[in-house]
């Protein structure tokens, strides 16, 4: 009787472990069309999505930021004038969130000039340029990726209820 209980307790044991890694990694996708009225359906939905996480004000207000200006990238220069569609991904995992934004659109010619402050390529629109540097501030680090005539995407990581650590950027162009 006691052998058995004991198996019972240490079953109960595993499962409730499994369940809290279950309940530490979550995953979404919305694909959405490429129109300016979506920017702010794509702030919501990702704040929608990490406020299991208790994030501070400031931490939700860093990512509905950086998710803001990678989404009006890609809808302002990722399909010019053309209205397709922006896949946006949102891989949490324990505190440590993962936003991806991609487009299949023009490109970016010249990466590292595109990444340059206050570089634009619509000025004719008032754009500041200033998109990707705010995305480097905001966020624990930016990766983006760039082939010209096939799309562009930008990885954006952020770990909540932490120290911010220093941005690091790392980008790729083919």
């Amino acid at each position: 009787m006691v052998a058995e209980r004991e198996e019972v307790q240490l079953t109960e044991k595993r499962e409730d472990v499994q369940y809290h890694k279950q309940r530490k990694r979550n995953e979404m996708e919305i694909v959405f069309d490429a129109v300016s009225c979506n920017e702010s359906f794509a702030r919501v939905a990702v704040a929608a999505f990490i406020t299991h996480l208790n994030p501070t004000l400031e931490e939700l207000a860093d990512i509905k930021t950086a998710v803001s200006e990678a989404v009006t990238n890609a809808i302002i220069h990722g399909y010019e004038d053309e209205t397709k569609q922006v896949e946006l991904t949102c891989d949490q995992n324990g505190q440590q969130l993962v936003v991806t934004v991609e487009d299949h659109g023009v490109g970016i010619e010249d990466l590292e000039q595109a990444l340059q402050p206050f570089f634009t390529t619509k000025p004719e629109l008032e754009r500041s340029g200033m998109g990707f540097s705010f995305m480097e501030a905001f966020m624990d680090e930016v990766q983006v990726e760039s082939v010209p005539g096939k799309g562009t995407t930008v990885w954006m990581k952020k770990t909540t209820g932490g120290e911010k650590k220093e941005a690091v950027w790392t980008t790729q162009s083919h």
